[in-house]
Formats: structure tokens, sequence, C-alpha cells
């Protein structure tokens, strides 16, 4: 049966995820679930997730200095983080194993650690560390039963004097 939940669409990915670390039995500290929740949040309605050349974006990333570089060492490492969590069938599309995006992610947030100051620094090699449970909780999702809305829930409701034929 499905669940109805409320609130808003970061208080709504969070229970997910928390839902998803119990099923995957891989807990997460505060960092990386709240890191996640960004994650989700920046990228629910990219129509170009699935689209880009992880190894071309991570080898144009390298070519970049600064707040470029950095922003898009992150995306590479954003997007191969889902890829492996939510669509790691697109890996056996592709011709490359599920690895291929685990390293590539990890790398990203690493070489993203390295080019980064102190409080980013740190997180991003944490997340980096701790790369491939941030996927497996991801693949949890995957086996979340979608929320229903509550609007579904409502019975539909006639205009007053609209006969149903």
């Amino acid at each position: 049966m499905n669940t109805v939940r409320q609130g808003t669409a970061a208080e709504l990915w969070q229970d997910l995820l928390r839902d998803a670390e119990k099923r995957s039995h891989v807990p997460l500290d505060e960092s990386q679930e709240s890191y996640l929740v960004f994650l989700l949040l920046r990228h629910q309605n990219d129509p170009q997730l699935l689209a880009h050349v992880q190894a071309l974006d991570w080898l144009r990333a390298q070519a970049l200095v600064g707040q470029s570089r950095a922003d898009a060492l992150r995306d590479v490492g954003d997007r191969c983080l889902l890829i492996a969590g939510l669509f790691p069938t697109l890996a056996q599309r592709r011709r490359v194993s599920l690895d291929y995006f685990l390293t590539l992610g990890r790398s990203a947030y690493r070489d993203l650690a390295d080019a980064c100051r102190s409080a980013y620094a740190e997180l991003f090699a944490h997340l980096a560390a701790h790369y491939d449970a941030l996927a497996q909780v991801l693949r949890g999702l995957r086996e979340t039963p979608l929320p229903v809305p509550a609007v579904a829930l409502a019975p539909a409701r006639r205009p007053p004097g609209m006969r149903v034929h």
C-alpha cells in the first residue's frame, strides 16, 4: 500500500532517503543525508541527466580553473552518483560496468576536495570516501513505493447539478 506523504520537497526526499537507508541497511550521517537531499532536489527536474558522457565532462572539468572547475567536478560526481544509484542499468546499456560510474564520480569528488577550501574540501573528501554507500542508499530509493499525493486519495467531486450518464 502506498503511503501518503506531505511536506516540502526537501522533507519528502529526506523521508524517502531515510526509508532507503533502512531498506539498504546503510546508515548515513547528517552531512551525507543532507547532501543527498540537496542533490536530489537539484536534479529532480534535470532532463539532461542521462544524456551526458561523464568521462568527457570530467576531462573538460580538468581544463577549467577556479569555481568553474569546482562546479564542473561537482556536476560529474553528482551525476555519476545518481546514475550508479538510481539508474544502474544505464551502465549495462552503455556497455560499461557500474564501477565505471562509481570510480569516475568518486574521483570527481576527490578532485573537488583538492580544489576546494576547508569545509567544502572536508565535505567532498568525506563524500568521496563513502561514495559506494551513498550509491547503495540511492539504489534503496528504487525499491521505495512512490508516495501518493493526498489529492489522489480524495473522492472525485462533481459540480452541483452535474449528472453522470
